[in-house]
């Protein structure tokens, strides 16, 4: 086997079988999709917050550098500050139907509120 890094190998160090096939870690890097593929869910959230009510973005599929961008594009025009990470964007305020319009008109056409 080329390449056989105890480092890669998927919570195995060692195995005493000789026919024993090692699991890797495949750490490929996600494509983002294009923007008109992307479903978008927009959602108020009060969970865990103190009370306070944070408008959270989420389905983005893609890269977390596109994550970021489009994070901070949402924040500098929503004018509030927020996190974009693992999947999710969160702007702090009231800011939903803000955060609708601001994205299709970034091309982004599958958007839908929740509740």
């Amino acid at each position: 086997m080329k390449n056989n890094d105890w480092k890669d190998r998927l919570n195995i160090v060692y195995s005493t079988n000789p026919d024993y096939n090692y699991e890797m870690s495949d750490d490929k890097e996600e494509t983002t999709l294009p923007h008109t593929q992307q479903r978008l869910r927009v959602q108020l959230d009060r969970k865990n917050r103190g009370g306070k009510v944070v408008t959270l973005v989420t389905g983005f599929v893609g890269t977390d550098n596109d994550l970021k961008e489009l994070g901070k594009l949402l924040k500098s025009k929503c004018g509030v500050g927020g996190s974009a990470k693992d999947g999710e964007i969160i702007v702090q305020g009231d800011f939903k139907q803000r955060v609708i319009e601001l994205l299709k008109s970034e091309g982004y056409t599958q958007t839908k509120p929740v509740g």
